[in-house]
């Protein structure tokens, strides 16, 4: 999920070369302008849209449409080619594209006289974008948004890019040379133009099959995962953790499969380099600049090695995976530091990215005005100090520092905080952060409070003190944009954080936020007459889309691991019967019977060109990656051998990727080791509330286990597990006390009641079975 970005290292956008036409240019450097007035000249029909995206553009001299039968009605009545501009309401580019060309009155005229408009928020249409970005990733070898697509009025793309400039810069074409160019050709070229969109597009259906031969099993978990343990290994960087140099990604699904890969191999020295390389990252993450320090959260990445100026977006799905990242790494460590950088996420989340009605917002916009004044925004104008702003607002002397220290002193130096600014000039091309300061911790506490002299608690007191006076600081500042679009697949993602980390601290607050997005879930994106799940839904009163755009496989994947970690947290079952039901669904509305695996979107939709499966956890995992794993959870919640079988089909269908490059599909990687190594069960019988199933709940949520599911059987005769499970009739309470049952394949360890000989026997993974 990369907006092209004029910070981050230079990107090359290409326009499609063939034997008609060949454009190419690369980014141009982005200067900001002025902001669009607020009295509209003109209003198109977009305005009646819901998505933030299609809104910015609302007020465009352009004809643009929707997404829609109106526009391919359009296309085809008129016999015009196809204009599809995708973006997304907090891409840096995209806002560049529309001020500078979009905007623009004679471009304006020009695309809406010649072509068919079409406007598309990518997280509202994601397999509309998947399509079109497949093709220009493979005819320009790059990609990027926003993206621009010609197509033919059948929906086929002969053409496609990234961002262009308005006009031609330094020898290369601008948007209104290539349109001319494209009008031409489509004028005199007609036939050869749309063949070669035609040979293409065949090439692009053969190229992107992933199917499983008949008979064909998953490739061998051990091999897959140490193969994916070295690749990551290669391209680790040492020194400040992550994947590359610059710029540098979070990629919780690397971290992730890490500490599984380390849960396995804990006694060997790769497992404990995989261990270090987590930790490490997340360590060095937290203390850099991409971590908001005043007011919580992660910005999307970094455009230096060491985390420090970030491209300040945020986006939910990062919230919701390096929460978990976060809270994982406290079990697997111990260290508080973990645990209080997870809560502090989901406080970011509580505060700034939820709605009343339980759902969670998609993102926060880099970019914002300056609290002086004007129109123009600036990258990080929100998060970004200068040194006499960090003075004035903390002048106090420090009693009994070396120097007559000031409180800020002490934070400046704690926190890099420059006279002339922290940001080096080849992270800021443009100057916009010039004079500015982006925090980042550059020493610990112990060596702070050696420098001048006072406690470690002291240290701790004042930092505490001036972020909340930060915080205080920043409200008054203009905020960036907020995208009130609530997507299904990242709220997800968010259940899982907020269940997860809930359990993980037995923190109710937590808990019950995740049962109220749980909650939401349900109420606002389940269609219960049409069994279906809603893709999104806007803020406001009645939260209504019209029309509703039906959910893609992410949607079902992501929403299912949410409800399978909401009932693991609260033990609730209504929860697992949810997730139950929307499996069925999943399976019916995206399941390959030919090949195996699930298509990302459903193969009835005849104006989606291509039915891909995604093959890269990325910024946000694979659905088929997900789906790997909820059907082995789910196998064992229900007792459906079919679940399993289909789980192992679906890694036999991305059996190659798997077996050359698994750093492509960690996530996937992570559900192959869970079907080796088979899941544990365990099973607690006792009251939900009662202190002592408290205690042994406890004992299992304090230690990561990513191959385990957990049961409560609480003597109930209507028990929806028992009803499933009946095995599960046979186990009870031992002396009237809350009891543990370890088992594999049913197979169960004799009872437990002591949380410590719990925790003793799941560490210890040998599971002692009762004599006859």
């Amino acid at each position: 999920h990369i907006c092209i970005r004029h910070r981050c290292r230079s990107h090359k956008a290409e326009l499609v070369s063939n034997k008609f036409i060949s454009v190419s240019m690369s980014m141009a450097s982005g200067v900001e302008g002025s902001s669009s007035s607020t009295t509209h000249r003109h209003t198109n029909r977009l305005a009646k849209e819901k998505s933030p995206y299609l809104l910015q553009h609302a007020h465009n001299p352009v004809d643009w449409y929707p997404w829609g039968q109106d526009a391919f009605d359009k296309a085809k009545n008129e016999d015009k080619p196809i204009f599809l501009s995708v973006g997304y309401s907090t891409c840096h580019w995209c806002h560049v594209m529309e001020r500078e060309s979009f905007e623009d009155e004679e471009i304006g005229k020009f695309l809406s006289d010649n072509f068919v408009c079409i406007k598309v928020d990518r997280e509202e249409r994601p397999d509309v974008d998947k399509v079109y970005m497949t093709f220009v990733q493979a005819t320009s070898g790059g990609g990027g948004w926003p993206m621009s697509v010609w197509l033919a009025p059948e929906l086929r793309p002969f053409i496609g890019g990234t961002y262009f400039p308005p006009r031609d810069q330094r020898g290369r074409p601008g948007l209104k040379t290539v349109l001319s160019r494209i009008t031409e050709q489509w004028q005199n070229n007609r036939t050869a133009l749309e063949s070669s969109g035609v040979r293409i597009l065949e090439a692009l259906k053969k190229g992107t099959s992933i199917a499983a031969n008949p008979g064909e099993s998953p490739p061998l978990a051990p091999d897959v995962a140490n193969r994916c343990f070295q690749q990551l290994a290669h391209s680790y960087e040492e020194e400040y953790g992550g994947f590359r140099d610059a710029p540098k990604f979070p990629t919780p699904v690397n971290l992730m499969f890490l500490m599984t890969y380390w849960s396995v191999n804990c006694s060997t020295s790769e497992g404990d380099e995989a261990l270090q390389m987590a930790l490490h990252t997340l360590r060095m993450m937290a203390l850099g600049g991409i971590h908001d320090h005043v007011a919580q959260g992660f910005h999307r990445y970094s455009t230096d090695s060491s985390w420090h100026v970030p491209h300040f977006e945020k986006m939910l799905y990062d919230q919701a995976q390096l929460a978990v990242a976060y809270i994982t790494a406290s079990q697997v460590s111990g260290e508080q530091l973990f645990a209080d950088v997870a809560k502090d996420i989901l406080l970011y989340v509580s505060r700034d990215l939820s709605d009343k009605s339980g759902g969670f917002y998609s993102a926060e916009d880099a970019d914002s005005v300056l609290a002086s004044g004007g129109p123009q925004k600036r990258e990080g104008a929100f998060c970004v100090w200068t040194a006499s702003e960090v003075r004035d607002l903390l002048p106090d002397v420090v009693e009994g520092a070396t120097g007559a220290a000031t409180q800020a002193d002490i934070f400046m130096h704690h926190y890099g905080v420059k006279e002339q600014g922290n940001v080096a000039p080849e992270q800021d091309p443009h100057g916009e952060l010039q004079g500015q300061n982006v925090l980042i911790v550059r020493y610990s506490m112990e060596l702070t409070a050696a420098r001048f002299g006072v406690s470690v608690e002291k240290v701790n007191e004042l930092l505490a003190s001036a972020r909340a006076k930060m915080a205080e600081v920043r409200k008054s500042r203009p905020r960036p944009h907020l995208d009130t679009k609530m997507l299904a697949s990242w709220n997800g993602l968010m259940l899982s954080a907020y269940a997860r980390v809930g359990a993980v601290l037995n923190d109710k607050v937590l808990l019950e936020r995740a049962v109220q997005a749980g909650n939401f879930l349900e109420e606002h994106l389940w269609d219960a007459e049409q069994q279906t799940i809603l893709r999104s839904c806007y803020r406001g009163d009645q939260m209504e889309v019209s029309p509703p755009i039906s959910g893609f496989l992410d949607d079902y994947a992501f929403i299912i691991c949410g409800l399978l970690d909401l009932y693991e947290a609260t033990l609730q079952t209504k929860w697992l019967q949810w997730a139950e039901e929307l499996q069925l669904r999943q399976d019916v509305m995206f399941w390959d019977d030919q090949g195996g695996g699930y298509f990302c979107s459903n193969p009835n939709d005849s104006t989606v060109l291509l039915q891909l499966k995604e093959d890269q956890d990325g910024a946000e995992p694979s659905a088929n990656s997900v789906s790997a794993s909820n059907l082995l959870r789910l196998s064992h919640y229900a007792g459906r051998q079919e679940w399993l079988q289909k789980s192992q089909q679906l890694l036999a269908a991305f059996s190659d990727r798997l077996t050359r490059v698994p750093i492509a599909l960690p996530e996937m990687v992570r559900a192959l080791m869970a079907q080796h190594h088979t899941l544990k069960q365990i099973v607690i019988c006792g009251q939900r509330d009662a202190p002592d199933t408290t205690s042994l709940l406890t004992a299992v949520n304090s230690l990561f286990l990513p191959h385990k599911v957990l049961m409560l059987v609480d003597g109930s005769a209507d028990n929806f597990l028992c009803q499933r499970l009946p095995v599960l009739s046979s186990m009870s309470q031992q002396g009237g006390a809350a009891t543990a049952y370890v088992c594999q394949d049913f197979t169960c360890s004799l009872p437990v009641t002591d949380p410590q000989e719990l925790r003793r026997l799941l560490l210890d993974g040998n599971i002692k079975m009762p004599t006859e």
